[in-house]
C-alpha cells in the first residue's frame, strides 16, 4: 500500500520538472529541485484518488444498508471496507477516508431533510462526517496492533457514542445498530441495547476485512496452513453474526390490555402540514367517533385505551375552546381515557411551548401529562436563536422554541402503565432506558412525521421502535398523525400497520410485561466500556507507535 509520502518520481532522480539536471557549484553536492507546489498535489490527488472513491461508494453502501431500503448485509461489507482502506494509514490519511466515506453515508440516510432545504441535508451531513473522520484516524493508528478487529468494533462504539451526545444532545441517527432491526444481530440488543449490536456488527465486518487481507497475501504463494487465519477470521465472523439466533428474548405477556390507535392524516405532507387550524384536531376527533359508532354497532370491539399522535391538537386545547371541546366530544363519545398529543403554551415563559402527551379522561378531562424531554435542535427550538435568525432567515419559521421537560414518560392510562417517548426521542438510549426504569409495562412513541412523508424518514424511525422492543422486552406502539402507525411485540415483529397518508384506526391486544431485560440492568455500562476500550487502544498504538520511531532512529545513529 502507499506510504503516504509526497515524494514523486522527479525527486528521486534528483531532474527538475523539465528534465534538466541543475549544475552543482563547485565543491558541492548536487541539490535535487524539488518540484512545485501544485504538481506536488496533482501527485497526491493521483494516488489517493481510487482509494477516496472506494471509500465513497462504500458510504453510500452503508447508507443503503438503512430504511428505506433495508440490505442490512451492506452494513457488513461496508464496515469491513472502512477498515481495509484506512488500515496502514497515518491519522490524516485516515481520517480523509473516514471523512469521504461518511459524507456519502450520511447524505443517503438523511435525504429527508430535503423538505427543508438541500443546504440542511448537507450541512449536517458534514457535521456528522467530521465524526467519521475522527474514526477513520482511529482505525488507521490502531490497525498496526494485534487484534484489529476488536479496537476497530470498539472505536465504532465509541464513534457512536460521541455523535449520540455532541452537539446540542446530539444526533444518533445512523448507527449500525438501527440498520440491523430485522437481521440476526437484532436479539443482541436484549443483552447490551444499540451499543452492543453495533459492537457485534462492526467486530463481524472487522473480522471479515482481517480475513482479505490474509487471503489477498496467500496469492501467488498460498497453502493451506497460510489459509488457516482466514479461516479463523471468516469463522468467527459467521459466529458473530449467527449468536444473536441463540439469545433468548423474553416475550411471555403479565398482563394484557386492548388499545386502538388513532391515525388522522394531515391536509398535506411537507413544512405546510398543518393546513387550516383545527383540521388535525377534526381528523383525529372523527376517527375517534367512527370507531366509537362501531363499538356501539358490534362492529369493533371497545378499547381499553387509545392513543392519538404527537401533534395530534394542531391548537393548545388549553387555550382555544374549540380545540378542548371538540377533543372532549371525541374522548367522551369512546368512552376511555385517550393519550393526546399537544403543543401547550408554557405558563410563565413567553414564546416557549411544552410538547406534551396529555392523558384526558372521558369524566375528568385532561390530566397527568408528559412533556418532551429532548426538542430537536434547530427543528424544535434555535440555538443562539438572536444571532442565527439575523444570517438563516428560514429559522423564522420555528417561531417558538420548545421547552424540555423534566420527568419520564410513565403515565396511567386507563388500565396500562404506560411509557410515553415523542417522537425523535426513540433514538436516544437514555430516554427509552430511564422511561422502562420508571415501570413503563408498555412503551408508546407519539410521533409526527407528516413533514416527511413519504421520504424514508418514517420506516427510520419504526426501525428504532423493533430495536428498542427487543432491547427493553416491551411491546411498542408507534402513533403518527400521518404515518406510519403501527404496532410491534415485544420480540421486534410487527404485528399491525397503517400505511402513509392514511386516515385509519389500529386496534390490538398487547402485552404488559413488568420482566426486566438485561440490557434494561447494565444500562449504559457495555457502551462506556466498549468505548473507553477503543479510545485506550488508540492510546496504546500512538505509545507503541512513538517507540517504534524512536527506536529507529536510535538503530540509525
Amino acid at each position: 500500500m502507499p506510504s503516504g509520502s509526497d515524494t514523486t518520481e522527479e525527486a528521486v532522480s534528483g531532474t527538475s520538472p523539465d528534465g534538466q539536471v541543475p549544475c552543482a557549484e563547485t565543491g558541492s553536492s548536487a541539490v535535487p529541485a524539488r518540484p512545485g507546489r501544485a504538481r506536488r498535489l496533482a501527485a497526491l490527488v493521483r494516488r489517493e484518488a481510487p482509494r477516496t472513491g472506494l471509500a465513497a461508494v462504500f458510504g453510500i453502501a452503508l447508507g443503503l444498508a438503512f430504511p428505506p431500503y433495508d440490505l442490512w448485509p451492506l452494513s457488513l461489507v461496508a464496515v469491513a471496507a472502512l477498515s481495509l482502506l484506512t488500515r496502514g494509514r497515518t491519522a490524516r490519511q485516515g481520517a480523509w477516508t473516514g471523512f469521504v466515506f461518511g459524507l456519502p453515508f450520511f447524505l443517503v440516510l438523511l435525504k429527508w431533510l430535503h423538505v427543508v432545504g438541500w443546504d440542511a441535508v448537507f450541512g449536517l451531513s458534514v457535521a456528522e462526517a467530521l465524526f467519521t473522520a475522527l474514526l477513520g484516524a482511529a482505525l488507521a493508528v490502531t490497525s498496526r496492533l494485534p487484534g484489529g478487529p476488536l479496537w476497530a468494533a470498539c472505536l465504532w462504539v465509541a464513534e457512536e457514542w460521541a455523535r449520540d451526545r455532541l452537539p446540542f444532545g446530539g444526533f444518533p441517527w445512523g448507527r449500525l445498530a438501527f440498520a440491523n432491526t430485522g437481521s440476526p444481530f437484532t436479539p443482541i440488543a436484549a443483552l447490551g441495547g444499540a451499543p452492543l449490536v453495533t459492537f457485534a456488527v462492526a467486530l463481524a465486518g472487522a473480522l471479515l476485512a482481517a480475513c482479505a487481507v490474509t487471503l489477498w497475501g496467500l496469492r501467488g504463494n498460498g497453502s493451506l496452513r497460510r489459509a488457516v487465519p482466514a479461516l479463523e477470521a471468516f469463522g468467527l465472523a459467521a459466529a458473530v453474526t449467527l449468536a444473536g439466533l441463540a439469545v433468548p428474548v423474553p416475550t411471555k405477556a403479565d398482563d394484557t390490555v386492548d388499545i386502538a390507535v388513532v391515525q388522522g392524516n394531515v391536509q398535506q405532507p411537507g413544512m405546510d402540514f398543518l393546513g387550516r387550524p383545527m383540521r388535525i384536531t377534526d381528523n383525529h376527533a372523527t376517527a375517534t367517533e367512527k370507531l366509537a359508532a362501531d363499538v356501539k354497532a358490534g362492529r369493533a370491539k371497545k378499547p381499553d385505551l387509545v392513543i392519538w399522535p404527537e401533534n395530534s391538537s394542531d391548537l393548545d386545547p388549553y387555550q382555544y375552546p374549540q380545540a378542548y371541546d371538540r377533543i372532549d366530544e371525541a374522548v367522551k363519545a369512546i368512552g376511555v381515557p385517550v393519550l393526546v398529543g399537544a403543543l401547550v403554551d408554557h405558563p410563565t415563559k413567553k414564546g416557549y411551548v411544552f410538547n406534551e402527551g396529555i392523558v384526558w379522561d372521558p369524566k375528568k378531562g385532561p390530566g397527568a401529562s408528559y412533556t418532551k424531554q429532548h426538542p430537536v435542535p434547530f427543528g424544535e427550538y434555535v440555538p443562539f436563536r438572536e444571532q442565527l435568525s439575523k444570517i438563516i432567515t428560514r429559522f423564522q419559521r420555528v417561531p417558538r422554541d420548545f421547552y424540555p421537560g423534566d420527568h419520564t414518560g410513565v403515565l396511567h392510562v386507563g388500565p396500562a402503565r404506560l411509557g410515553d417517548v415523542i417522537c425523535f426521542e426513540v433514538a436516544y438510549d437514555q430516554i427509552v432506558h430511564d422511561t422502562v426504569d420508571a415501570g413503563a409495562r408498555a412503551l408508546v412513541i407519539q410521533t409526527n412525521n407528516a413533514t416527511y412523508g413519504r421520504s424514508g424518514q418514517p420506516e427510520q424511525q419504526l426501525a428504532m421502535s423493533k430495536l428498542r422492543a427487543v432491547e427493553h422486552g416491551r411491546a411498542v406502539v408507534t402513533a403518527a398523525t400521518s404515518g406510519i402507525s403501527a404496532v410491534v411485540a415485544p420480540d421486534g415483529r410487527i404485528t399491525h400497520q397503517i400505511p402513509e397518508f392514511t386516515q385509519g384506526v389500529v386496534s390490538a391486544r398487547i402485552p404488559l410485561r413488568d420482566e426486566s431485560t438485561l440490557a434494561d440492568r447494565v444500562g449504559a455500562a457495555p457502551e462506556w466500556v466498549l468505548a473507553i476500550v477503543g479510545l485506550l487502544s488508540c492510546a496504546v498504538a500512538v505509545v507503541v507507535g512513538r517507540r517504534g520511531r524512536t527506536k529507529d532512529e536510535k538503530g540509525q545513529q
